[in-house]
């Protein structure tokens, strides 16, 4: 069968899973269109500061509209910071200082964080100044809420972490209903630990965020869901005011913390980015599920299954097979609508053991939430698909990618 009719033969028999997905994009933009208006966006709020950025009302306007949406005391939404991956490592130095102990609850957390936390050296990681580092591996995809109850007991945690997103692992991502039984498990045993959720590739895929069901901080990037494909960098910070502040002066300097850093004319990207994200993020949602869909009638191992619960917009296609990866990947880049020509291939990566093959077509370097499919080269040969900025693109990548493994 011609792969376009295979894809749309598909996409028939499993619509009322798609439909379900425009369920989740009403709500979500109800939920942003009432943050504009209940803080009156207006055109001069685009208006770009420089130097310090004192009295810049449209950055301090985004970040109450963050904080409304994720219904936190405070929000940082800055272009300072670099990637997720900054602002993971910015909030940790705010939050933590010499003997305190890190602990995340979901194994080891994305490669990127290596150095960072010191698993790897690092004369500028947590450990060179002292922060002990510890963590408890998932069990069957879910917490482990007895081992965790005892180390809490038995050992002094200063912030504890919870990755949802599963990163180059083969575990699922954690749901929020999850994450609400283990919050209760950590404060009737250590109330006064804060708990920090890496929300990245998670935002708007359902109704709730972290904070709502009792997190403390949540951190993602602004070149993922939020920034809808129009912001061209940054990240945010939401959570309790005494931890947002401390972030603000780990960002900037003590003292000063986010009454400065000028927005240079990123407000109205990362409020139209913003505006844009629940469409978005619900096409690279039911790009994921057709793809899904069709990779298992074709008889590859997928997770999630098409009908699962969603928890973030990434795709796992199984190959066991390198050159079936890389080809499939190839498809996708190659119907990419930037550097449709570029040939995919294993490179090294800053922050990455293995060679990582990736394809990304995207409008912003690295940006996940335009569609982009990559993994690292080794065993079981995993590519990890997710975005698309329309569904109708999505589609358009899914039919290249299986002309691709044809040939």
């Amino acid at each position: 069968m011609d792969k376009k009719d295979l894809v749309l033969s598909i996409e028939k028999k499993i619509k009322k899973e798609l439909d379900k997905v425009d369920d989740i994009i009403l709500k979500n933009s109800d939920k942003v269109l009432k943050a504009f208006q209940k803080e009156c966006v207006m055109e001069q709020d685009f208006n770009e500061t420089t130097g310090y950025g004192y009295n810049d009302l449209g950055r301090d306007k985004i970040e109450r509209i963050y904080q409304d949406i994720f219904k936190a005391e405070k929000a940082v939404v800055r272009g300072q910071f670099i990637s997720a991956s900054h602002a993971l490592c910015v909030t940790f130095f705010a939050l933590l200082r010499p003997h305190d102990k890190l602990l995340s609850i979901t194994g080891k957390p994305y490669d990127t964080l290596d150095e960072v936390i010191g698993l790897r050296e690092n004369p500028s990681s947590l450990k060179s100044f002292g922060i002990d580092y510890d963590q408890i591996d998932l069990v069957a995809d879910d917490f482990d809420y007895d081992k965790i109850e005892k180390y809490l007991l038995t050992h002094k945690v200063k912030v504890i972490e919870i990755q949802r997103s599963k990163g180059y692992s083969t575990r699922k991502s954690i749901s929020l209903s999850k994450i609400e039984k283990v919050v209760q498990v950590i404060r009737k045993t250590a109330p006064d630990v804060i708990i920090m959720v890496d929300n990245c590739y998670c935002e708007f895929v359902t109704e709730k965020e972290p904070i709502e069901v009792g997190c403390d901080i949540a951190i993602g990037s602004l070149i993922k869901n939020l920034g809808g494909g129009i912001a061209p960098n940054g990240a945010y910070v939401v959570g309790k005011k005494e931890l947002i502040d401390l972030v603000g002066e780990r960002l900037t300097l003590p003292g000063e913390g986010l009454e400065v850093g000028p927005s240079l004319g990123m407000n109205k990207k990362i409020l139209q980015g913003l505006y844009m994200a629940p469409s978005v993020v619900g096409s690279a949602l039911k790009t994921a599920i057709l793809t899904s869909a069709v990779m298992s009638e074709l008889g590859y191992e997928v997770e999630p299954k098409y009908n699962d619960e969603r928890v973030d917009i990434v795709q796992n296609i199984i190959f066991n097979d390198k050159d079936k990866m890389v080809k499939f990947t190839s498809g996708i880049q190659k119907a990419s609508a930037i550097d449709s020509n570029a040939t995919v291939e294993g490179t090294d990566m800053p922050g990455y053991d293995d060679k990582i093959v990736m394809a990304s077509g995207s409008f912003t370097q690295g940006s996940s939430i335009e569609l982009s499919c990559d993994g690292p080269l080794r065993a079981p040969y995993i590519a990890y698909m997710q975005g698309a900025l329309t569904y109708e693109y999505g589609k358009l990548g899914l039919i290249s990618a299986l002309e691709y493994l044809d040939k």
